[in-house]
């Protein structure tokens, strides 16, 4: 169980709940599982920043990040009255019918994501933004390193930013590694959805969602000396039959499109670099050890659920806060039957909750398996 295991967490907004129901899942059956890598980008660096801040076992920081979850409202995530939100749509409007004239007001990002931080700083941080907890775990071999993916908007580079004992930096033409102290902006920066979330000010520039251009998700834990990854995706796969069903009747609403842009940012990776990384074990198990060179195989489990939480966010739109409300529907998500949009910002327990169920049962479901891939 102490082996180099990895925890990967993608993105997909309040669809993380998922997440944090397939971490209940696996601490209830795997009570001494510690996972000795933790890698996430989007929604899923908060729920692995938890973890690694949490001074307790696995199952202790599970049940923290459940409470978390359970209690999360969307007021608590980003600013949801009326008036500031007419507010910010109309600095939008401004904007681009100003032609960029000086007198045009500047705009970050279509919500304000200052509750988001007020939460974060409350449950990971001490005085000055660092996240605590993840300097003890290190030092105690509890912890061998931690890994959070961003994009810098200045250069167009992912870079992720670890904290961890000995750990060389990685670099690429568009990727590289920078070895850091986390805080609390790392984590809000990793989960700023392009658009929709201000960026977050880092170092030498401004830096969103780690999900943006990250061509390989699985790279990080491999840097960092994985042997193991067990990665959780929010994405559903549907059949064939489901796949060929129109989700929207007319034309295609902003909200609509929007949802399969983010689809395509943050989940459509995962499964492309799986199949990358499934390749790769097949072709280094026919060759000699002398001819690997710096090559090893991977193993890889991925958890993903079994219903489309996209349509299980249609039945709960009427549980957002009235101004919001009033915005999306604006943008069109009720005008598809899988808005993906919506999913990514229904922070409310009316979907948090099942979504932190349905995490679980699909433990249950896999659970040989599962249990396969962790005693190998």
């Amino acid at each position: 169980m102490r082996g180099e295991l990895a925890i990967t967490l993608g993105g997909g907004g309040a669809r993380a709940a998922y997440q944090v129901g397939v971490l209940r899942g696996l601490a209830r059956h795997f009570p001494s599982l510690q996972p000795m890598i933790l890698t996430g980008e989007s929604a899923g660096a908060i729920n692995v920043a938890y973890l690694a801040a949490h001074r307790g076992s696995f199952p202790e920081a599970v049940e923290g990040l459940v409470r978390l979850w359970s209690r999360l409202t969307a007021d608590q995530v980003f600013r949801v009255d009326a008036l500031w939100l007419a507010r910010n749509i109309v600095g939008w409007g401004i904007r681009l019918v100003s032609g960029g004239a000086a007198i045009a007001p500047q705009v970050r990002g279509l919500l304000d994501t200052a509750p988001l931080r007020s939460l974060l700083e409350r449950s990971l941080a001490r005085p000055g933004g660092e996240i605590i907890g993840i300097a003890e775990k290190l030092q105690a071999g509890l912890l061998k390193a931690i890994a959070l993916t961003t994009i810098n908007y200045s250069t167009g580079q992912t870079v992720t930013w670890v904290e961890g004992g000995q750990i060389p930096d990685w670099a690429r033409p568009l990727r590289r590694s920078i070895t850091t102290r986390l805080t609390v902006d790392h984590v809000l920066a990793s989960s700023a959805l392009p658009l929709i979330f201000p960026a977050v000010r880092l170092a030498d520039g401004w830096y969103g969602d780690g999900g943006i251009r990250l061509h390989a998700p699985f790279s990080p834990a491999i840097h960092l000396g994985a042997r193991r990854i067990l990665a959780v995706s929010t994405r559903h796969r549907q059949t064939r039959e489901k796949a060929d069903q129109p989700a929207i009747r007319g034309y295609p609403s902003p909200a609509h499109l929007a949802g399969i842009l983010l689809d395509a940012i943050f989940l459509d990776l995962i499964d492309d670099d799986a199949l990358v990384l499934e390749r790769l074990n097949g072709l280094l198990a026919k060759l000699p050890q002398e001819h690997r060179g710096d090559l090893r195989p991977v193993q890889l489990l991925v958890l993903r659920p079994t219903p489309d939480l996209d349509e299980l966010a249609a039945g709960c739109e009427s549980c957002l806060p009235r101004g919001f409300r009033f915005l999306t529907r604006g943008l069109g998500t009720r005008d598809t039957s899988r808005p993906a949009f919506l999913s990514l910002v229904m922070f409310m327990p009316e979907y948090l909750d099942p979504l932190i169920h349905i995490g679980e049962s699909d433990v249950e479901t896999r659970l040989k398996e599962i249990a396969a891939f962790l005693a190998d």
